[in-house]
C-alpha cells in the first residue's frame, strides 16, 4: 500500500454554503464523519489529518519576504487534509470520489507521499 494525502480545497463562498448556518454546518459534519468512518472501517484512513485554520503568513523567496496567507492570490483555500493508503493513485482517486466538499463544489486534490532516501548521519 501506498500513502496518498487528500488535500480539501473550496473556495470561501463555498464553504459558506457548507457551514453558514448551524443546522447546514452539522448536516456537513455528519457527512464527512460518515465518509471517514467508511474510508477508517475499510483500512484506508492512515491519519486522521486536521481541519486548517484559514489565516496564516507565507514566507517566500531569498529576503524571506512575509505576507498574509496562506495562498492571498489563490481563489480556492485549503480547508484542511488527510493521509490514505491505497494501492496505487487510481485507488486513491476512487476514494476520494466519495469525500463530501465535492457535493458542495469544492475539490479534492490526491497527492501521493514521496520517500525520502536514507540521510547517513555519520
Amino acid at each position: 500500500m501506498n500513502d496518498f494525502i487528500l488535500l480539501f480545497r473550496s473556495t470561501e463562498a463555498g464553504q459558506r454554503e457548507a457551514m453558514g448556518t448551524p443546522e447546514r454546518a452539522q448536516r456537513s459534519l455528519q457527512t464527512w464523519l460518515a465518509w471517514i468512518h467508511e474510508l477508517e472501517s475499510a483500512g484506508h484512513l492512515k491519519e486522521r489529518g486536521h481541519p486548517l485554520d484559514r489565516n496564516g503568513r507565507v514566507v517566500r523567496g531569498k529576503d524571506r519576504v512575509v505576507t498574509d496567507g496562506p495562498f492571498v492570490e489563490l481563489k480556492d483555500i485549503v480547508l484542511g487534509f488527510i493521509v490514505i493508503s491505497a494501492a496505487n493513485l487510481d485507488e486513491a482517486v476512487r476514494l476520494a470520489s466519495g469525500c463530501p466538499i465535492a457535493l458542495g463544489g469544492g475539490s479534492v486534490e490526491i497527492r501521493p507521499v514521496a520517500t525520502l532516501p536514507a540521510i547517513d548521519r555519520e
